[in-house]
């Protein structure tokens, strides 16, 4: 326990930092308003002299040397510093450095710093140890203060800690890779850790300062490090908890984050260990997943406020110490000892680069000679330097009569490396080229912000047309809005590339794919964040796949596939190990049929108890008895004294073994010895013998040594009795297992599932990632590949555990219905619509449904295969469908490699998936395009996909009643539902005309979703939604057919399948694409065209008024505010007679 915080000194006082004490009656101050004051004070000076924070600390530490100087000389001033002098420095660490050190930890990237642990540890320990020991030699000899040896190596240690948060500052705003900034910080946190660790030691053994053990210090430090993690890694669960709680508000979270940060401080501190420590250990467990969405924003921002003001008062504080002492021990030598100091510091930072060098440069393809230079200045000390400056004199054996020497060297020094070493950081980092942009990332800026002003053009396109804008000075407006952006020359690694009149160096491919490939993790890592925020991703799979792609991401040409992630998280095969191996272990009862015997009673009533459960129970209980005994017999006292009555009571107990065991052997035979149990109970058995055997052999001959050592020995071999305890242990063991297991089930299924939508997503972006042609195709070639393995992957888990997958995506499907209703919750309460009360219950509500899907089950039946008709959305669930498809649809049973179909046959029908996996592959979809018209390219193109429970192969082949373009193969054994071609057909005829319509409609929405998923973000194109609602439909053009587009009432005339042209400009329009905005007139080139129409949602009253859409891609996406006047599509499910009948 460290007594100088928890307790007072004898006498009831606590020693003062620095200065004299009050000779006066001490009354109430006006610290309050000192600390208001310097806190205002530097708010103005930060807000005059932007980006000079060493300028801003260096006058406050001047103020505050003034104001310590007239608190020397003042009685009136004396009285208002008076507070901060009888303080103990140590309450001032425990008041400041908690919250300094959680913000820095948890700026650091955990998965960066855990791909470089052991280079930072080596690199940590390096530091610390050179600074101990050439620091400390200097400062024995050069010191003029009668500094004693251990002045002298506490005050090595806190010049040897580097600053965490501003030996960083200077690069950040520079753009620095942040895995050189993290490996900075990483390095600082780990000695300021040691530092801390080292003087928590020295100050809990302060009594006994003079008989000070090596031994001793190593130990306490090793405890100091493992217990102090592994209680900031469980208090780090414990906050995640509570950040995470839906119910919690902003304020709440703020507030419980703050508390919880100095309660585990002060906690743990309490228990003897390191705080310093474990909130390096929780700043580093938390992420951006462990917040609620927006309120990491607003942690980190006050964690920098509360950072900036404690940094602001420590400076001034000790400035003012500084001023309450005398001024004579200020000596030109003082001067010449900070220089010396300063010089070996940077020194001592340039011997730890040269060590360090070669280890970082093996591990990181990344580091050179350039980056040790720039990690060689970047020793600058700071906060927590100063607040351990005053412990040297508590610490001190011999008291010498300036404590604030020590104060003084070490703030003067801080000041001086935050100015001249960020200086040299910058500055060394510019020269060298560190923060210069590649070409491969110039190359993507200048894709991005072409992108950009497509859209501005595109915006401004459209506001032209609008009639309230047709007074606009829009030259004024191009002028205005175009956006010039130079990247600046030091910034610039090959320069000539931002002028196109100058000739050009063109990279390489393997340079543009590997800049590419970065850029892919970081839309990935994006992808996890915002489906964890969207609730379709859960924080424990997002929180794997963020790791798993940082992990690799430094290895070069390495594109991660969802292989690699199960190989990240190998806890599966473990699981399946150990299972496999309880299952061998597990019990089984043989009950060999009865034949043998005849009539034999004797034998038929050994049979009935040798496999009854009394008798299995009677063999545990034994055992268990046999307790008793064997701690008597292994307690050296009560075997003396019990020696007959254990003998007896072995005989008994070998007695009971070998009978159980004969009525086992006398009807199970050879089959006995078939159980590992069984035959390690007959062992049991025969060492019972030899034990009984051995002790009647002692007691013909008491004086044979040999005899009665080997009795001894077996003796405790009789411990082997309790082990046919742990077959009741087994089948429990099982269940746990199968649970995890099931739990590791559903979360790969999960991680899959995500993985495969950032794949998605990344497909929409990799046209601005990189212009090139080349790079284009081999990013979308190996995406594809990637998506793919992640289907087939997402098959077999389906596969594997169907009622796991069932209950996942019951789950899933629970929570996105509850997000939707969250997020029209919060439309209808901004509009006003529900007051403030009601929408705070009703949230409230919606939460709490969230949070019971914590314990949803973790499996769910899968449903018989006539209930699967119910997922086939054009049946809309209507009774009067599906009983007309379940009495002609038929099972299909398909083994592995079997064929479905084949490409170039005609269809049989439509097969729904009910269990299983099958791979699709084939030629590119025509969309019904005439060949002649399709590039040469894509017609090569081949696709692979892979369809699992739900999926409906041979769809499209039977409406058009035209050759499969696919074949599909079971990758497993399959079961599916199959109607027949006539049966579907005979269906249209019944249920005419919607039935058929329906199917398009769904056909038409899923190739909308699948091909301009980015530009149709913003519709809800949910098939019942459109049924329902209208807010799509499809229309058909045959060839030479026309069609009128209004702008007033759509949005998007998608052409989903065939071809059109515009009957104006002659334009020609291949499925799939988004027809654009200046298309007023189309008319069918194909036999069919089937274009999807998406209304407005709400149709302007201005017929000339058009709808502002951003257009993403000019050459394929076509942002449309088109129209078609139509009638509302209503079709009732009603047989073709019974429209008949109503007609007539």
């Amino acid at each position: 326990m460290n007594s100088s915080f928890w307790g007072l000194k004898e006498g009831n006082t606590p020693d003062l930092i620095c200065g004299r004490s009050a000779d006066y009656t001490f009354g109430n101050g006006h610290f309050p308003v000192l600390v208001c004051s310097i806190i205002v004070l530097a708010g103005f000076l930060k807000a005059c002299l932007k980006n000079s924070e060493v300028i801003v600390l260096a006058i406050l530490s001047l103020i505050g040397f003034g104001i310590g100087q007239m608190a020397y000389n003042f009685v009136e001033v004396h009285r208002i510093v008076y507070p901060l002098l009888r303080t103990p420095s140590f309450s001032l660490f425990c008041y400041f450095s908690p919250l300094i050190i959680f913000m820095t930890a948890l700026e650091v990237d955990f998965y960066i710093l855990k791909n470089v642990l052991w280079q930072v540890l080596l690199t940590g320990l390096i530091s610390f140890s050179m600074a101990f020991i050439i620091v400390g030699n200097v400062v024995m000899k050069l010191n003029d203060d009668s500094w004693d040896l251990q002045s002298c190596l506490l005050f090595s240690m806190t010049i040897a800690i580097t600053d965490p948060i501003h030996s960083v500052n200077s690069l950040k705003t520079i753009g620095i890779a942040k895995m050189f900034t993290d490996i900075i910080r990483g390095e600082s946190m780990i000695i300021c850790g040691f530092t801390c660790i080292s003087f928590g030691i020295f100050r809990s053994n302060l009594p006994h300062i003079s008989v000070f053990r090596e031994l001793h210090f190593l130990v306490g430090l090793i405890l100091n490090i493992l217990g102090s993690i592994i209680c900031g890694y469980w208090c780090a669960r414990i906050i995640q908890f509570i950040l995470t709680d839906l119910f919690s508000n902003t304020v709440t979270s703020v507030v419980l984050c703050f508390s919880m940060v100095y309660m585990t401080f002060y906690i743990v501190e309490f228990f003897g260990m390191s705080g310093l420590v474990a909130l390096i250990t929780v700043g580093l467990n938390l992420d951006s997943l462990s917040f609620k969405p927006k309120i990491e924003l607003i942690i980190t921002k006050f964690l920098i406020m509360f950072s900036s003001v404690f940094q602001h008062l420590i400076y001034t504080f000790f400035g003012i110490v500084i001023g309450c002492g005398e001024t004579k021990y200020f000596r030109v030598h003082t001067v010449v000892f900070i220089l010396t100091l300063f010089a070996t510091g940077n020194f001592v930072r340039l011997v730890t680069v040269v060590l360090v060098s070669p280890v970082l440069m093996h591990s990181s393809y990344e580091y050179d000679w350039r980056w040790g230079v720039v990690i060689a200045c970047s020793g600058i000390k700071g906060v927590f330097s100063l607040l351990l400056a005053p412990e040297i004199y508590n610490l001190a054996e011999q008291k010498i009569e300036s404590p604030q020497m020590f104060i003084l060297y070490v703030q003067v020094i801080s000041l001086m490396t935050m100015g001249i070493n960020s200086y040299m950081m910058t500055h060394c980092a510019r020269t060298l080229g560190l923060c210069a942009i590649s070409l491969p990332r110039q190359m993507a800026m200048q894709n991005a912000i072409k992108h950009i002003h497509e859209i501005i053009q595109n915006t401004i396109t459209l506001f032209k047309t609008e009639k309230v804008l047709t007074n606009v000075n829009w030259t004024l407006v191009e002028e205005k809005t175009r956006i010039k952006y130079n990247i600046p020359p030091d910034a610039v690694q090959f320069y000539h590339i931002l002028h196109d009149e100058e000739e050009q160096e063109s990279p390489t491919d393997e340079v543009l794919i590997e800049e590419a490939r970065l850029h892919v993790a970081m839309i990935q890592m994006s992808s996890f964040e915002k489906q964890c925020k969207d609730g379709i991703l859960g924080v424990e799979a997002a929180r794997i796949l963020i790791g798993a792609t940082k992990s690799y991401c430094p290895i070069h040409r390495k594109f991660m596939s969802i292989y690699d992630v199960s190989t990240y998280i190998r806890t599966r095969s473990r699981l399946m190990k150990f299972k496999n191996i309880l299952s061998s272990l597990e019990y089984r009862k043989d009950k060999t049929v009865f034949l043998l015997y005849g009539s034999n009673k004797f034998f038929i009533f050994v049979y009935h108890i040798v496999f009854s459960e009394e008798f299995e129970y009677a063999g545990h209980i034994i055992s268990l008895l046999y307790i008793y005994p064997m701690i008597v017999h292994l307690w050296p006292m009560a075997r003396e004294l019990n020696v007959s009555s254990l003998i007896l009571v072995n005989y008994y107990f070998v007695f009971l073994y070998v009978s159980e065991s004969a009525l086992k052997i006398l009807i199970l035979k050879r089959k006995y010895f078939y159980q590992h149990w069984n035959t390690l109970e007959f062992f049991i058995v025969l060492i019972g013998i030899v034990d009984i055997f051995c002790i009647y052999f002692a007691k013909l001959r008491p004086n044979n040594l040999v005899l009665i050592q080997i009795i001894i020995i077996i003796g405790y071999f009789r411990i082997i009795r309790f082990i046919p305890l742990i077959k009741l242990l087994i089948p429990l063991l099982i269940k746990i297992v199968d649970v995890l297991i099931k739990k590791h089930l559903s979360l790969m299924y999960s991680i899959t599932k995500g993985y495969i939508k950032s794949q998605e997503d990344t497909k929409f972006l990799i046209q601005q990632i990189s212009s090139r042609e080349s790079i284009y195709q081999k990013l979308y070639k190996i995406l594809e590949t990637n998506k793919r393995d992640a289907i087939k992957e997402l098959g077999l888990i389906e596969h594997e555990g169907r009622d796991v997958v069932i209950a996942s995506k019951t789950r899933q499907a629970i929570r996105n219905v509850i997000a939707k209703a969250l997020k029209n919750l919060t439309f209808h309460w901004s509009r006003g619509i529900i007051d403030n009360h009601e929408g705070i219950e009703m949230t409230k509500v919606l939460l709490s449904k969230i949070k019971a899907l914590n314990n949803f089950p973790m499996e769910i039946p899968p449903p018989t295969p006539d209930k699967y008709l119910h997922n086939i959305v054009w049946l809309e669930n209507k009774d009067v469908l599906i009983e007309f498809f379940k009495e002609k649809a038929k099972l299909a049973y398909f083994d592995y490699g079997h064929v479905i179909c084949t490409e170039g046959e005609m269809p049989q029908g439509i097969y729904l998936i009910i269990s299983g996996m099958a791979i699709v592959h084939g030629s590119s979809p025509t969309f019904g395009i005439d060949s002649s018209l399709r590039s040469d390219r894509e017609s090569k193109i081949r696709f692979t996909e892979y369809c699992t429970c739900g999926d409906i192969i041979g769809e499209l082949s039977c409406l058009l009643k035209r050759e499969i373009e696919y074949t599909a193969i079971c990758e497993t054994i399959l079961q599916a539902c199959f109607i027949s071609l006539e049966d579907l057909y005979e269906g249209f005829d019944v249920f005419w005309p919607s039935l058929e319509y329906k199917i398009w409609l769904k056909l038409a929405l899923s190739t909308a979703n699948q091909y301009f998923e980015s530009a149709l973000i913003d519709e809800d194109l949910k098939f019942q939604k459109c049924v329902m609602l209208n807010l799509a439909y499809v229309e058909t053009l045959s060839s030479y057919n026309e069609m009128t587009i209004e702008n007033a009432t759509m949005k998007f005339v998608i052409v989903v399948y065939g071809s059109v042209i515009d009957t104006n400009t002659e334009v020609p329009y291949l499925a799939p694409c988004i027809l654009p905005k200046t298309c007023e007139q189309v008319q069918g080139t194909s036999d069919l065209s089937k274009l999807l129409v998406i209304q407005a949602s709400e149709p302007p009253k201005n017929d000339n008024t058009n709808v502002r859409v951003f257009l993403f891609d000019t050459c394929i996406i076509g942002s449309v505010n088109t129209g078609l006047q139509m009638t509302n599509r209503e079709y009732n499910w009603k047989r073709k007679d019974e429209v008949l009948n109503l007609t007539l």
